[in-house]
């Protein structure tokens, strides 16, 4: 067995190979080529949580699942948010193949499928990127971003401009564009063609009155039943997509609370990126239209992006032999 760690996972996958993986795994599961259970959430205290996420993959032959840890105050202290590892063992006789370091997959996979649902619902001509939050998923959704459009222009906010300021140092060394940072939200959004909400908050921080017509808008920070970061209005007047609708009818506030409220009904969601993947169902029909991402994060995004940290480890003989 294997044991591959945080280093050697940024050397192995980099989120433009995990594009690659995670557009086929996500049509897979949309064909129930792959599977997956609903991620249990334990408690902690005081809103820190232990996840769960098994799934399975016919066609790598691969079962697994991602222990995690959700500490969501964790930035304040310079510490991750989210830490933990994947389990991978083959299916076909139940062998432990690795455990691989959770906090960096989680990072580049989660800024990998953005990646893919801006390729599919932001306008082809968008240009000026908005960054709601500084942490490690910041960083990692401005290089997606780059990855699917002619980026020529970021604006940044963040809770405390001193991390703000040093997310624009950084990121103007690594992509040689200019980067604005915002006082307010609404400052940061304003003229944007693409929004990424990656923050931990726990009410909403974006609101429909300040996103133009046209705009495609991650939303990312929110994963539990009473947090958002969009407000009503906003998803009122969108076109949502998900990463899963299982997952989105269970855990996304930004869906549930205006549901709860009345404002939409259950066929406010259009459908799945697998389903996007597979051509199922259509993305973006009007210039004019504001497109939502809501990304929960899936086991089988995990799984398969660990199956391939794995196979690239094998190949290029890293990570570390151990036996248990």
């Amino acid at each position: 067995m294997l044991a591959i760690g945080k280093e050697e996972v940024q050397e192995l996958l980099t989120i433009k190979s995990c594009v690659e993986v995670l557009e086929t795994v996500l049509a897979d599961l949309t064909r129930n080529e792959a599977i997956q259970e609903l991620r249990s959430v334990f408690p902690i205290e005081q809103g820190n949580v232990l996840g769960q996420m098994p799934g399975y993959w016919k066609r790598e032959k691969v079962v697994g699942t991602k222990i995690i840890t959700v500490y969501p105050e964790n930035n304040k202290d310079g510490l991750p948010s989210h830490q933990g590892a994947v389990l991978i063992f083959d299916s076909t006789n139940g062998r432990l193949k690795a455990i691989v370091d959770g906090e960096k997959i989680t990072a580049i996979r989660t800024a990998a499928v953005s990646a893919i649902a801006t390729n599919h619902l932001a306008r082809e001509d968008s240009e000026i990127v908005s960054i709601l939050g500084t942490g490690e998923q910041a960083r990692s959704h401005l290089e997606a971003m780059f990855l699917v459009r002619q980026i020529k222009q970021v604006k940044v906010w963040g809770p405390t401009k001193e991390k703000s300021l040093l997310f624009q140092e950084e990121m103007v060394q690594k992509f040689k564009v200019p980067i604005q940072v915002c006082d307010s939200v609404k400052e940061a959004v304003y003229d944007a063609d693409i929004i990424c909400t990656v923050t931990a908050s726990k009410v909403p921080i974006l609101k429909g009155d300040w996103v133009k017509a046209g705009s495609h808008v991650n939303a990312v920070g929110a994963c539990q039943p009473n947090d958002r970061e969009l407000d009503t209005d906003l998803v009122k007047k969108s076109k949502f997509y998900v990463d899963r609708l299982e997952s989105a009818i269970n855990e996304s506030g930004d869906y549930l609370i205006p549901l709860k409220e009345g404002v939409i009904d259950q066929t406010h969601i259009i459908g799945e990126i697998g389903e996007l993947l597979t051509k199922q169902i259509e993305g973006r029909k009007s210039e004019n239209s504001i497109t939502i991402f809501e990304s929960l994060g899936l086991a089988i995004e995990d799984l398969a992006a660990a199956n391939f940290i794995y196979q690239e480890a094998v190949r290029l003989n890293k990570g570390t032999k151990i036996s248990i």
